[in-house]
């Protein structure tokens, strides 16, 4: 038997057990998680230290770094978003809608876990956390697939939440931690038939596109954001200013920050350069169109590749546009469907944005880093989908279960 056939064997005879779990016990072992990790900070930094020197070593740039990143602040958001499931209703057993069938048969459509979750994720060993912690509230069993980058950390963080769900009387193997950071060991996770319900890949455009075309197991698409903001003709320029700098420099090495711009030809004279002078402060590096260049002196030439690429980073690729058709136009050719925005005055137009891009989020003047699980109210999240089955957006409690169907007879035949 493999490694990840082991893992897979553990999940399943621990599965039943977390899946008929009550709301009380998991909300138990919850808060025993929040608990360790604020006692264990100390124990998490001194790991997660080991982590950011070898990726320094390894060249790796500060804004993914930041993403690797470990402290007091982000523990304690992690115990925070930990508590916050605590608040939220179980989803499990509700039920959805019922009826009655002529024949006298009664039909209830219920909530039920989905059973064993694989996640493949890169360098943030938050996600470790947020997705143990939501897996074991909707009655899931976990497997965390961290990326080589952060194995201290993720080892560290999974050992403490383990030790933590036992406390309570659960068993540790609903979480567990893949310690072989191996390709082979990812590659046999992505077929473990038979044992894992469900995989979702979390992290840069080239892991998720190798999880879906290499998986056997079902999966959902997450992370990729190519993401853009359109100002349009129309839009008030200090707001649109705000929203594109927030969208693009608050934090962008996640998947909701923006990497493009799409400016409106009759405001891009006087808008580009109030986003240029802002971009400073941040040293963001600007690739643009021949009209961006010719206003802007520091941009440097955009290709193909720039529109299309996820930088994860501060830079940005520029382009102006004729029309706000041609900024959809764009979006659609570009887009990763994670969150798109456009800056209007315009209703009409921002009902033609909302109706025409496709997208899992579109904003009406409002910064994109608002996709998220938390900043919606689900509490914190496993992904942002950007398929169309299943799940769409930020993937909350809800997300993470499937239906069953609960029929109730007194002797009815056919």
């Amino acid at each position: 038997m493999s490694y990840t056939e082991e893992l897979g064997r553990n999940a399943k005879v621990v599965e039943l057990k977390i899946a008929a779990s009550g709301t009380k016990i998991k909300n138990d072992a919850l808060a025993a998680v929040a608990k360790a990790l604020r006692e264990n900070r100390e124990r998490i930094i001194s790991k997660n230290a080991m982590d950011l020197k070898a990726a320094a070593e390894n060249g790796m740039s500060e804004a993914m770094l930041d993403r690797l990143r470990l402290d007091d602040a982000r523990i304690e958001g992690m115990a925070q978003g930990v508590d916050k499931l605590i608040e939220l209703t179980d989803p499990v057993g509700e039920v959805i809608e019922g009826f009655m069938r002529p024949n006298g048969l009664k039909i209830e459509k219920t909530r039920v876990p989905l059973g064993v979750i694989g996640i493949i994720y890169e360098s943030r060993p938050n996600v470790t956390v947020d997705a143990a912690a939501l897996c074991l509230k909707s009655g899931n069993v976990v497997i965390l697939k961290g990326g080589k980058e952060a194995l201290n950390s993720n080892i560290c963080l999974g050992d403490i939440m383990r030790e933590a769900v036992e406390s309570v009387g659960l068993p540790a193997d609903i979480i567990q931690v893949v310690n072989n950071t191996s390709r082979e060991t990812t590659n046999e996770l992505m077929r473990l038939n038979g044992y894992v319900d469900l995989l979702i890949p979390r992290g840069s455009a080239r892991l998720i596109n190798a999880v879906v075309q290499n998986a056997t197991v079902p999966v959902i698409q997450t992370g990729a954001g190519n993401c853009h903001v359109y100002v349009d003709s129309s839009a008030e320029l200090e707001m649109a200013v705000d929203i594109t700098d927030n969208s693009k420099t608050q934090r962008p090495s996640v998947c909701n920050s923006i990497e493009s711009l799409l400016v409106h030809k009759d405001i891009a004279d006087k808008f580009l350069p109030m986003i240029a002078e802002r971009f400073k402060s941040h040293n963001v590096k600007i690739y643009g169109c021949d009209r961006t260049m010719a206003v802007l002196s520091e941009a440097e030439k955009a290709t193909e590749a720039e529109y299309a690429t996820e930088f994860n980073d501060y830079v940005i690729a520029v382009k102006v546009v004729d029309s706000i058709d041609e900024a959809i136009a764009h979006i659609r050719r570009y887009s990763t469907k994670h969150s798109e925005c456009i800056v209007t005055s315009s209703l009409e137009n921002a009902q033609k944005f909302q109706r025409e891009v496709d997208a899992a989020a579109v904003y009406v003047n409002a910064s994109t880093r608002f996709t998220d699980g938390g900043e919606f109210g689900f509490g914190a999240e496993i992904g942002i989908s950007t398929q169309k089955l299943h799940a769409r957006g930020p993937m909350g409690l809800r997300e993470l279960t499937t239906v069953k169907y609960l029929i109730n007879g007194n002797g009815q035949i056919r």
